[in-house]
């Protein structure tokens, strides 16, 4: 079924009755060429472009739980690619470039809005940071513009740009940024892989893997044992567990983010906003609610909720960026569960382990990530090489040294 305006219409004038399911909801087969472990944004999009680009076939996505709640449904639904390292730039913008073509793909309105984000200034050294981070974006093809203040000013109004401590000096605008309805996003994928063949397996839990000479056979399940060709996890907060069965243990640690959202405001935030001076950044859902964000909680922990001592230094931020938020109430909070890398940076790569691979550590920029992770993965499934664009993405980085240390986006809560 393909969804269209005349379709809409057509179905609002016959009471509904035409709709079906989105996608099927099959009977385990006994084996499968490729398992990917994992029913979120990232497993469900590996399976889609390896179905799609890759033209194989026999594949089964393993969820423990229903589609769109894990992480992909638990987060803030910021899409850029402003990062400054070379091993990272050009991924997160080969990212962005299929966010933009996404809705079209899929046939499916995931509210793809690339109303802009805009990381505010507030000193000389981090204005030269950011004019360095700039370049490089442009350099790999980005979009990137320093503004003033008065240009700030302009478009934002309400912000506190005379802050005696942190006055706003300028910003970094990168215009194609925004946001996307983060589980429309799974839904619009799972949908798609469906309609390629794929099997998606709701509450359906990995238990452990069939490892026979050096070799991974397949996975045991709740629903019992599954054979396949090659194994793909893609679990993120869940990855130290999962990878645990193997007999692997990753260079990641598990910790709570947050993520807020106040009552529904008339349009008051046109764009997505970081505060230089802190960790917070801001944006307005289509429903008119803020939803913001901060820190890391500062302990490991696996569990979908967090703590009122972010709440605290979250809500401080934004309240110091736009004094105007303290007179929003919150109207409800959630936690999703980061797979925090060492160097701040993802990991796609084959393992120690014969026909199992791994893709992790997305630290805080997996939801945005997630078209162009589900792409890398693919071909590094379905080739056994690594996509150009996430070459760096390498478990034998810690060793060599070549790690990709993103200021701000490791595993410390100090560093950031």
């Amino acid at each position: 079924m393909r969804y269209s305006g005349l379709k809409v219409i057509k179905e609002a004038l016959t009471g509904h009755r035409g709709w079906g399911p989105a996608w099927r909801n099959p009977e385990v087969q006994a084996s499968y060429d490729y398992i990917i472990i994992g029913g979120g944004g990232h497993g469900l999009a590996t399976a889609y472009y390896l179905a799609k680009e890759h033209r194989q076939s026999r594949i089964a996505v393993l969820e423990k739980g229903w589609i769109g709640g894990g992480n992909v449904g638990r987060n803030t639904t910021i899409i850029r690619s402003n990062y400054l390292l070379d091993g990272n730039e050009p991924f997160y913008e080969f990212s962005l470039k299929l966010w933009e073509g996404l809705e079209q793909e899929l046939n499916y309105n995931a509210m793809v809005s690339q109303r802009g984000i805009l990381n505010l200034i507030h000193t000389d050294a981090q204005r030269d940071a950011f004019i360095r981070r700039g370049n490089a974006m442009i350099l790999n093809g980005a979009d990137a513009e320093l503004l003033s203040t008065e240009q700030i000013k302009a478009r934002y109004p309400f912000l506190n740009t005379d802050n005696a401590r942190f006055p706003v000096k300028g910003g970094l605008a990168q215009h194609r940024g925004g946001t996307v309805r983060h589980d429309a996003v799974a839904w619009g994928y799972a949908r798609a892989a469906d309609s390629l063949g794929v099997d998606i397996i709701q509450n359906c839990e990995v238990t452990g893997f069939v490892i026979e000479n050096g070799t991974c056979k397949g996975v045991e399940t709740t629903r019992g044992t599954i054979k396949a060709g090659k194994v793909a996890s893609c679990v993120a907060g869940s990855s130290s567990r999962v990878m645990a069965m193997a007999g692997m243990r990753l260079p990641i640690e598990s910790h709570v983010l947050q993520a807020f959202v106040s009552e529904g405001l008339k349009p008051v935030l046109p764009g997505v906003i970081t505060y230089g001076a802190g960790h917070f950044y801001c944006s307005q859902s289509d429903k008119g609610g803020l939803v913001f964000g901060g820190d890391i909680d500062g302990y490991n922990s696996y569990a979908q909720r967090g703590n009122l001592p972010v709440v605290e230094d979250v809500c401080e931020g934004g309240m110091a960026m736009f004094p105007m938020l303290g007179r929003a109430r919150l109207l409800r909070m959630w936690g999703g569960i980061m797979d925090m890398s060492m160097d701040g940076s993802p990991i796609i790569d084959h393992t120690h382990i014969n026909g199992l691979y791994f893709n992790g550590g997305w630290c805080y920029g997996g939801f945005k990530a997630t078209p162009a992770s589900g792409f890398v993965y693919a071909h590094l499934l379905a080739t056994d090489t690594p996509h150009p664009t996430a070459a760096a993405y390498r478990f034998d980085r810690f060793n060599t040294g070549h790690m990709i240390d993103e200021k701000g986006m490791g595993n410390q809560p100090n560093l950031h």
